[in-house]
């Protein structure tokens, strides 16, 4: 009885086996590329050829989808080096790239992926990019100007990375990490630094103050001799019209005398002289008015 339940059983598994083959098939024969990626397609692990997003069919158990990301990626490193003048430090440096959608194929075949081409082209690549250019800086240069030290490592890695299917861009240096000693001394140099600078704005504002009294006396003393000017030139033009006028009436006088009779007719206040001289010796005689 129990060895036909199991003869049954095995029957009806074996006719439902093709339908199951059949079902798996199907759900095998196709796949989908989402976007940002290409579709390397293997058989029997070999690379044969790459898919861009959408729906795409593929033979079952034989062929496989292997999907390789083209958009942009970041690769971030944390490493040690040392300044120009020796001096230890740490610098977290990231850089950006991107896989060339058209060479996504001969990037699989050659390096097997995006992990093994970081691992073994991108990553020792740009250490050593990043490692021969911190060294050219001194520690205060580093700090201040972080974008000459990028510039450097990027043209580094850019002539390291020709020929590789990849676009490689913005650099960043994250984080430098020096010894405290220093940065004291930087926060030192800053402070005298600072006092520096307010002095000499001090003793600035301090001429620019004495130039203004300079300015203002000079100014004024400016203002009164304009002032004298004035004065003095008025009474020489003063003067000067005096002496023209007296000049003219004493020309008019010359010309002609009775002009001196008129002048002395008008300076006359109607009164007879109370005393008179003559040239011989005369009497002297009161002519005033005896009723007065």
């Amino acid at each position: 009885m129990i060895k036909d339940k199991i003869k049954t059983l095995n029957l009806n598994w074996v006719k439902f086996l093709p339908l199951l083959l059949i079902i798996v098939a199907v759900i095998n024969s196709y796949y989908i590329v989402i976007e940002g990626h290409v579709g390397v397609i293997k058989r029997f692990g070999e690379a044969k050829g790459q898919e861009n997003p959408g729906l795409h069919f593929k033979i079952p158990f034989i062929e496989t989808v292997e999907m390789i990301e083209v958009r942009t990626r970041k690769n971030a490193e944390k490493m040690a080096s040392s300044t120009k003048e020796q001096m230890p430090v740490t610098v977290e440096v990231s850089v950006n790239w991107t896989v060339n959608k058209e060479a996504a194929l001969d990037l699989f075949k050659k390096y097997g992926g995006l992990t093994q081409f970081e691992q073994r082209i991108l990553d020792p690549r740009f250490r050593s990019a990043t490692k021969d250019t911190i060294p050219q800086f001194e520690a205060e240069q580093l700090i201040q100007d972080r974008a000459s030290a990028i510039q450097g490592i990027e043209h580094r890695l850019a002539a390291e990375m020709e020929g590789f299917p990849v676009i490689v861009d913005n650099i960043q240096i994250e984080n430098i990490v020096l010894p405290q000693k220093y940065i004291n001394s930087i926060e030192i140099k800053q402070t005298e630094k600072n006092l520096a600078a307010a002095e000499e704005h001090k003793l600035e504002r301090q001429r620019l103050e004495a130039l203004r009294a300079v300015n203002t006396a000079d100014a004024k003393a400016k203002g009164i001799l304009k002032v004298a000017e004035a004065e003095a030139q008025s009474i020489l033009l003063k003067g000067k019209a005096e002496a023209q006028a007296i000049e003219a009436k004493a020309k008019a006088l010359k010309n002609n005398p009775l002009i001196v009779k008129l002048t002395e007719a008008q300076a006359w206040d109607g009164k007879l002289p109370s005393t008179m001289l003559g040239d011989g010796a005369m009497p002297i005689m009161d002519l005033r008015d005896e009723k007065k």
